[in-house]
């Protein structure tokens, strides 16, 4: 892994870190290489990109959003675990839940914690349902997810998991500028209210046009939503 790298982008960001964190990191990256040997976990192969694509990308949040203490937080569509893994390893303080409907990769999070010795909830559910439970709905005051989809689509699979005030907060590209109508009348309809765009630089990668997604929820969602598994992607909110 190159370490130097990664503090060098944590500094840039100023994101406090310790040396455990760093240490985790870097055990972070050796259990991926080692479960991607025989799993599809990520394409991204090369170090330094994978530091800035999967780790400062993933951490950038703590950056721009405030997320006070022993927050209640779920990472919906982990994947391999980005974004609420490189989040957990700097603030191991946070009550993370991390959200996948594959039970491979839940298996991999879940021997991934154990060995770099974090605690974290590892789900194995789709979105859709486990926004219906009442073990998850409405009982986070922050939803994460850096899955590829709509603003309409991840507004309906994120939004009926916050507590009132709780936030909503998603990962896009360049095509995040022209998704504000579409985010705000979905949210509209979930009971949250689109707030803003927050435009993220990621160190020494001065082409990637990031930037994330903010929605407050200011009233319960309708019992309604989220539908039944697959159709938020199928016919979108917005």
């Amino acid at each position: 892994m190159n370490t130097e790298r990664l503090i060098n982008g944590l500094e840039a960001l100023k994101i406090p870190y310790d040396q455990r964190a760093i240490e985790r990191f870097i055990q972070f990256h050796d259990i991926l290489d080692e479960y991607n040997q025989h799993m599809d976990l990520t394409a991204v192969l090369e170090e330094e990109e994978r530091v800035d694509r999967h780790d400062l990308d993933s951490v950038a949040i703590l950056a721009h959003v405030a997320i006070p203490q022993k927050a209640r937080v779920i990472d919906v569509g982990t994947g391999a675990g980005f974004p609420g893994i490189p989040i957990l390893i700097l603030r191991p303080d946070l009550q993370m839940t991390l959200l996948d409907a594959q039970q491979k990769r839940c298996l991999f999070l879940e021997d991934a914690l154990k060995r770099m010795e974090l605690t974290a909830t590892v789900v194995h559910a789709r979105a859709e349902d486990a926004g219906q439970s009442a073990e998850h709905r409405e009982q986070y005051d922050f939803a994460l997810s850096r899955a590829v989809a709509s603003a309409g689509v991840l507004a309906e699979l994120m939004i009926p998991f916050l507590d009132i005030g709780g936030y909503a907060v998603a990962w896009k590209g360049p095509k995040g500028t022209g998704e504000q109508e579409s985010a705000r009348r979905a949210a509209f309809l979930l009971g949250g209210a689109f707030e803003k765009l927050i435009p993220v630089q990621i160190p020494e990668r001065e082409d990637w046009q990031h930037m994330f997604l903010v929605t407050k929820k200011v009233k319960n969602t309708p019992r309604m939503y989220p539908r039944k598994a697959g159709t938020p992607a199928k016919k979108p909110l917005a």
